[in-house]
Parts: C-alpha cells; sequence; structure tokens
C-alpha cells in the first residue's frame, strides 16, 4: 500500500514539474489598419478558448507569452471586420496583422462581444474612449464636430455653460484637467473663447479620458487627464478629406513618403466667419477667426525602430476695429523614437517643446500685452510583457518650465504707457514610475504602481520679502484682508532653488469578474499639482495666467477613491457602468474679496491655501448594436471648497464655511442617440441637462452720486442661474453614388438647441433706463442655430 502511494507521490511530483518546465514562447506584433499601415491602439488580440488577451499600445505594438500549443487567436478592433486564425506556438513568432474597415464610410460598427468581455476583467475604470466617427456623428454648435463638446456628454463631466472654455470632471476646475496630443501639454483647448475646441477631429486617431484610476505614468494634474494621439498618415497611398462648414472649413492631406515604410500627414482648418461681419455691424472692421495646422511624419527605419515627428499651431484672432486686438494660441512640436529591445519590452522616447502665447493691443489706450508658458520635456516610458498575467510599465520624465506672466509696452511714440516687464518665473518638474499589471487569477486582476514626483521652483530676477513670511495680513478691526508691504526682496541665480517639493504618489485598481459578463471595480490614486491657474472666472480665458508652486503658493494634492459595477446584458446588446467617487484636495488655492489678479507681480498678496472635496454617482447605460445605438448619462454629485483662517481670529473665505464650487453641478442628464434608417439617411439626437451653475446674486443696494450699486454680501457661490437644458439634432445623408467611386461625401444637417432655449451664460442687474426699476437682465449665447456641413474624402 506504501509502495503504491509513494509512486503515485513521484508521479505527481513528475508532473508538477514537467508542468512548470513546460516551455513557452512569445508572440509579438503590430496590428495596422488594412488600406493605410495606420497602427491601430487598443486592438484586443484575444485566445478565447483559454481566456487570455492583450491589448496593442499606444504604436499598434502587442506581446504575449503562452505555452507551447496550437491556439485559436481572435483580433478585433471596433469599426473593423475581425480576424479570427489558427497558429501554433512551438517557438517565438513575431506576427503582424492588418484589418479591414467593416465599412466604407464613417458608420459606427458593433462591438465585438468578446472584446467587451476582455474589458470587463481589466482593472482601469473611470475611463471613457470616443472614435473620431462617434464625434462626427454628435450634433453641435453650428454644425462642427468638436472633441470638448462631445465629451461633455459623459457621465461625471461638465461645462461651464455655452461660450465656455475648458471642462469640468467630477467637480474638478477646469485647470486640474491635464490635456495631450501626442504627449504634448495643451494650456488652452479652446477656439474662439469656447466656442470651439483646438482638436481637428480628420486628425485625431484616438481619444482616452481618465476620470479616476489613473495609471502611474501620468501626474501633474488632479482631476482628469485627457489623452488624444494624432493619426499617423496612410504609408501605402495618397488620401485627401475635408469638410466645408458654416463657420470654418478643414483639410487634410496624407500620403506615402515612401510606400510601406513612411507616411506624411497635413491638416488645416480655418474660420471664416469674420468675413460676414460687415453684414451685421455696419462695416466696423471686426474680425474674430481662427486657423490651425497638425501635421506628422513617421518613418519606418527597420523591423525595431519607428521615428515620429508631430506638431501642432493654432492661433486665435479678435479684434474691434482698430482700437483692439486680441491674439493666442498654442504650439507644439514632439519628437519619438520607438525602439524594441526584444518581443518583450517596447520603449518610447520622446523629446517635447509646448509654447501657449497670449497677446493683446489696446491702441485706444497705447499698449500692448504678451504673456505666455513654455515648456521643455524629455520623457522615456518603456512596457515590459514579463508573461501573459504580468507586465510591468515604467519611466521618467522632466520638463522646464518658463512663466511669462505678462509684459506691457507702448504701442506708439505718443503713448502715455511706461514698459513694465512682471517677473519671469522659472520651475522644474520631475516624475519617475513604474506601474504593474497583474492577473493574479481568472477572476481577480490588479493594476498597481507609484509615481515619484519632484518639483523645483528654480531663481528668478526679485522676490519680495515679508515680515514674518506673511504676504496677507487680516485687519481684526475692519474684518478684512489686506496686502502686506515687502520689507525688501531677494535675488537669486536661474540654478538657485527657492523652494522643492517631492511627492509620493502611489495608485492601485482592481477588478474582480463574477463571470464573463459581471465584475466590480475599485480604485485610488494620489496625484500632485504643481501649476496653478490665476482667474476669476468659471473658466479659462486666454488673459488666465498660470503660475508654479513656490515659497507662497503649496502643491495641490489628491486623494481619490472609486468603486464601480460593471455589466454586459443580453450578449452585451447592452452595457452597464455605475461608479461612486469620492476626492478631496488639500492646498487648493483661492481669492480674497476684492482680488486683482490682472498683471499682478505679487499674487501672493491676494490669495490663501485651502481644501476642496467631491463626490457622487455616475450612471451610463449604452446599447451597442442594432440600428439604434447610443447612451444615457447620468450624473448625481457634490463639489464643495473652504478656506479657514490661518487662526482662530481669522474668518478665512465665507465665515471658514463649505460653499458650491463654481463647476458644483448636482445633476447632470444627458442622452446620444443615432439611428440607421437605411445606407442612405442616418439621424442623431442629443439632449443635456445640467443643474444651473453657482453664483451670487446681490443682496442689497445703496445709491451713489445717482448710480445704484449692487450689495454682494451673502455667502459665496449661495444661489444658482437657471438650469441649462437643450436638444440637437442632425441627419446624415450619404448620396448612394458614392458607392464605387474614389470621391465620397455626405451631408450633414444639423439644429442646436431645437426649442430654442435662452440658457442663462449669466445673470446681471442694473436699473432700467425707462422705468427706473432695478431688473435681472439674463444674457444667452445661442438659441435655436440650423447648420449645413459638406464632408468629402478622396
Amino acid at each position: 500500500m506504501k509502495k503504491h502511494t509513494l509512486i503515485s507521490l513521484l508521479s505527481l511530483i513528475i508532473l508538477q514539474f514537467s508542468a512548470l518546465a513546460q516551455e513557452k514562447y512569445t508572440l509579438s506584433g503590430t496590428v495596422s489598419e488594412q488600406s493605410s499601415n495606420e497602427t491601430l491602439i487598443g486592438v484586443n488580440v484575444i485566445f478565447p478558448e483559454i481566456g487570455k488577451g492583450v491589448v496593442t499600445n499606444e504604436y499598434g505594438f502587442y506581446s504575449i507569452t503562452l505555452p507551447q500549443g496550437t491556439y485559436k487567436l481572435q483580433v478585433s478592433y471596433l469599426g473593423f471586420r475581425d480576424i479570427v486564425q489558427e497558429i501554433e506556438l512551438n517557438e517565438n513568432k513575431k506576427l503582424n496583422f492588418q484589418l479591414t474597415e467593416a465599412s466604407e464610410m464613417l458608420d459606427e460598427v458593433v462591438i465585438t462581444e468578446k472584446a467587451e468581455k476582455l474589458n470587463i476583467k481589466t482593472p482601469q475604470m473611470s475611463l471613457n474612449k470616443l472614435s473620431a466617427g462617434t464625434i462626427k456623428q454628435i450634433p453641435v454648435v453650428l454644425g462642427e464636430a468638436d472633441v470638448i463638446k462631445s465629451i461633455i456628454l459623459l457621465p461625471g463631466v461638465t461645462s461651464g455653460g455655452e461660450g465656455a472654455s475648458g471642462f469640468n470632471v467630477r467637480g474638478g476646475s477646469a485647470d486640474q484637467n491635464l490635456i495631450l496630443l501626442d504627449e504634448a501639454t495643451i494650456f488652452n483647448s479652446s477656439h474662439l473663447f469656447g466656442f470651439f475646441s483646438v482638436f481637428n477631429p480628420d486628425a485625431i486617431k484616438d481619444i482616452k479620458l481618465y476620470k479616476g484610476g489613473i495609471p502611474a505614468k501620468y501626474g501633474g494634474r488632479v482631476s482628469s487627464v485627457l489623452d488624444i494621439y494624432q493619426k499617423e498618415g496612410n504609408s501605402k497611398k495618397f488620401k485627401m478629406s475635408g469638410g466645408l462648414g458654416a463657420v470654418s472649413s478643414r483639410l487634410l492631406a496624407e500620403g506615402p513618403l515612401k510606400k510601406d515604410r513612411g507616411a506624411f500627414l497635413v491638416g488645416g482648418r480655418a474660420s471664416y466667419a469674420h468675413l460676414f461681419l460687415p453684414l451685421v455691424d455696419d462695416g466696423n472692421d471686426n474680425v474674430a477667426y481662427f486657423y490651425d495646422l497638425n501635421t506628422k511624419l513617421n518613418y519606418k527605419l527597420n523591423e525595431n525602430n519607428n521615428l515620429y515627428l508631430s506638431g501642432y499651431f493654432g492661433r486665435d484672432v479678435f479684434g474691434i476695429s482698430e482700437s483692439f486686438e486680441n491674439i493666442y494660441g498654442n504650439t507644439v512640436l514632439n519628437l519619438r523614437w520607438n525602439h524594441l529591445f526584444s518581443d518583450k519590452l517596447f520603449s518610447n522616447l520622446s523629446l517635447i517643446y509646448s509654447d501657449y502665447f497670449y497677446g493683446l493691443e489696446l491702441d485706444f489706450v497705447g499698449f500692448e500685452w504678451d504673456s505666455g508658458i513654455r515648456n521643455f520635456n524629455i520623457k522615456y516610458d518603456l512596457k515590459h510583457y514579463l508573461s501573459d498575467s504580468f507586465q510591468l510599465n515604467y519611466g521618467i520624465n522632466n520638463i522646464y518650465f518658463r512663466f511669462n506672466p505678462g509684459e506691457i509696452k507702448p504701442n506708439s511714440d505718443d503713448s502715455g504707457i511706461t514698459r513694465e516687464k512682471l517677473i519671469n518665473k522659472y520651475a522644474n518638474e520631475f516624475g519617475a514610475y513604474i506601474d504593474a499589471e497583474h492577473k493574479i487569477s481568472e477572476n481577480l486582476t490588479l493594476q498597481y504602481g507609484v509615481r515619484l514626483s519632484n518639483f523645483i521652483r528654480l531663481g528668478q530676477d526679485e522676490l519680495n520679502v515679508y515680515q514674518n513670511d506673511n504676504p496677507l495680513l487680516f485687519n481684526e478691526e475692519l474684518q478684512i484682508y489686506e496686502s502686506a508691504e515687502p520689507i525688501g526682496t531677494e535675488n537669486f541665480s536661474r540654478s538657485d532653488q527657492i523652494e522643492t517639493f517631492t511627492n509620493l504618489e502611489p495608485r492601485v485598481a482592481l477588478a474582480y469578474a463574477f463571470n464573463d459578463n459581471t465584475s466590480v471595480k475599485a480604485s485610488y490614486n494620489r496625484m500632485a499639482q504643481y501649476l496653478h491657474l490665476l482667474s476669476n472666472t468659471n473658466s479659462p480665458t486666454p488673459l488666465d495666467v498660470w503660475t508654479p508652486s513656490g515659497k507662497y503658493i503649496k502643491p495641490q494634492l489628491l486623494n481619490q477613491y472609486a468603486l464601480g459595477y460593471f455589466k454586459s446584458i443580453n450578449d452585451n446588446e447592452y452595457s452597464l457602468e455605475t461608479e461612486i467617487f469620492y476626492k478631496d484636495i488639500k492646498n487648493r488655492i483661492d481669492y480674497i474679496d476684492g482680488a486683482d489678479l490682472i498683471a499682478n507681480n505679487a499674487i501672493e498678496q491676494d490669495i490663501l491655501n485651502g481644501e476642496a472635496r467631491a463626490y457622487g454617482l455616475e450612471f451610463l447605460l449604452r446599447k451597442n448594436e442594432g440600428k439604434f445605438k447610443g447612451w444615457l448619462a447620468y450624473t448625481l454629485s457634490k463639489s464643495e471648497q473652504r478656506t479657514p483662517g490661518r487662526t482662530p481670529n481669522e474668518p478665512g473665505i465665507n465665515n471658514n464655511e463649505w460653499y458650491n464650487t463654481p463647476y458644483d453641478k448636482t445633476h447632470d442628464i444627458s442622452f446620444n442617440g443615432s439611428y440607421e434608417l437605411n445606407e442612405k439617411w442616418k439621424f442623431g439626437a442629443n439632449f443635456v441637462f445640467q443643474t444651473g451653475q453657482p453664483t451670487n446674486y446681490p443682496t442689497g443696494q445703496f445709491e451713489y452720486q445717482g448710480l445704484v450699486v449692487p450689495v454682494f454680501d451673502g455667502p459665496r457661490n449661495s444661489e444658482r442661474l437657471p438650469s441649462y437644458h437643450r436638444i440637437d439634432v442632425s441627419a446624415t445623408l450619404t448620396p448612394r453614388k458614392n458607392k464605387n467611386r474614389k470621391w465620397q461625401s455626405e451631408w450633414v444637417f444639423s439644429i442646436y438647441n431645437l426649442y430654442n432655449r435662452r440658457n442663462a451664460a449669466s445673470i446681471t442687474f442694473a436699473r432700467n433706463t425707462d422705468t427706473f426699476v432695478n431688473e435681472a437682465i439674463r444674457t444667452s449665447i445661442f438659441g435655436i442655430i440650423p447648420a449645413v456641413t459638406y464632408n468629402f474624402k478622396f
């Protein structure tokens, strides 16, 4: 009996060692689009029989290591036909796949069941993706497809209202969003003061919005990351596409530098609404227009090395006759080198330049004003596919900043303005990170990592010195804050370190799958933000100035927690995502009453460090299949801020009480739907409802020299504007003659704000000149706006 038991035990041990010793091999390669060689991001490379898979990275590369054997392989991606084939894995293999579009036009195609089941099990949460095709189908103002206006339809994302630039995520301010275009930072994402975004949808390849559970590779902002990649260009043949709209037109050209080895892409966009201004403004020489240029070059040196050069240049011009001109815009440039060390180790080295410029000229006053922020960034990212269940992402990046707070100078010989230059500021931000994707079991997957950030406020020509290092005094008799007079100044060399901050930023996320259709996810992330936007408006404007943390301004520190439930319904005909979140932020700057932020060389005299918090529930129901597709999103949330006094005798801001932030929206409901009637006609619709924006109304008034002056002495943001809501509709006509023709086109007819809702951008109070009665005046930007856009490609 003992002999049989011993033999059985030895056999079991031998089998275990045989299993451990079983040879494993790596399958790697790239996935691209068949018609253009454009690499595809986020393609699912799946082995359905064993429940394993991987997705391609930002450059279309994938790698997976499996035991020796024969497997059924499926490659699937939204909008493309699946590739299914059997492979024998008995050595390390490199397989490149090319996917074919499921439709010749920009139609959205059903999400394959297995691809969505893989996403159910990934720990990444609080992430929304949009394709360029989806964005182009969403009706927006003046018929122009718009990235920013499209993401506002997602849960947890709101805007400051019509005509307001930027966006707010989970109760955060617009300056807390990191916006990346081909890895380069965009500091102002709007054209024409928020009417359009700077992103040309024709040039966009991939869009991801991280609202929480943000991977360790990202840093520098505490609210969200909007990561956008441009197309690389067609390396097979020359193609052009574009569109003619009501207020702007666009044109994009792409083609091979060398067939199947290199490609170029050049896209331009310009508005021409100012050409019609003389018809409505009595012939005055007023202008209001924008233009931008997207470029990209890529070249494949060999199987292991690729070079990319991408850029963006945009400018806005706004002028009133010959008395006022405003010019602002972004310039970014990125040189990237992809290198494959092995079939398991992928790297990307980037050299990035980013510049935001703001210029203002007032002829009637006689001066010019220039300001901006410039940075140089070097970053090196590596992705290591150690096994089929364990991957590492790690890297470093270093950013050098130069801040120009502003320079004023006379623009004519008879100007009475004296030249004055606000003191330039300099800083350096370093980050190093490591992030692991770890599949513990068939049901449990983890993503965990940490980021180490270091920020150095470098020397500047002059820095104020205050008694007891206190630039802001509190007058107990008048119960107001007052600026302290500097007692001297300090001078530094550029290499001096005025202040240094170091923060450890842990990140962790997990997903537990009950089955292939249902999972729960949780995440925690800590982030630091060292740059601050000085603004007394609710949304960014070109005049706003960025300032770095330093001696008197501390970095913002975020802790965010999220828990979610995810379900695929009826073989993924529907999908449901629900999340709850809570986040708190330390060192959120706040402004004292009467703060003066414009051309202020001593901003520390007008601000206090406070705290903020936001929490809420998000709900997203999608319909993914059939002729009718779309989603319904709802967010219930709260966003508050508090700035307590520095001593027990100080009231702080708002008497030490929590108050609504300007971006607090209790209820946010959005609906987007599209219906494909036939090959010729497709219809779309949006509905948006948001709780009114917090504001202040006067609590009284007094008369001074015949003028009625309102008094605002109530709690901050204790009132609200009326609720915001509207419906947009569109119809897309695709002529039947498009089939079998190189020239393909479509007509998009849209109506923005169908029932002509006069949503309040602001409410002001003034005396009626006829009745001499005080009244509230509602300012609205848009009523109903019909538009027609013609899109083409060949």
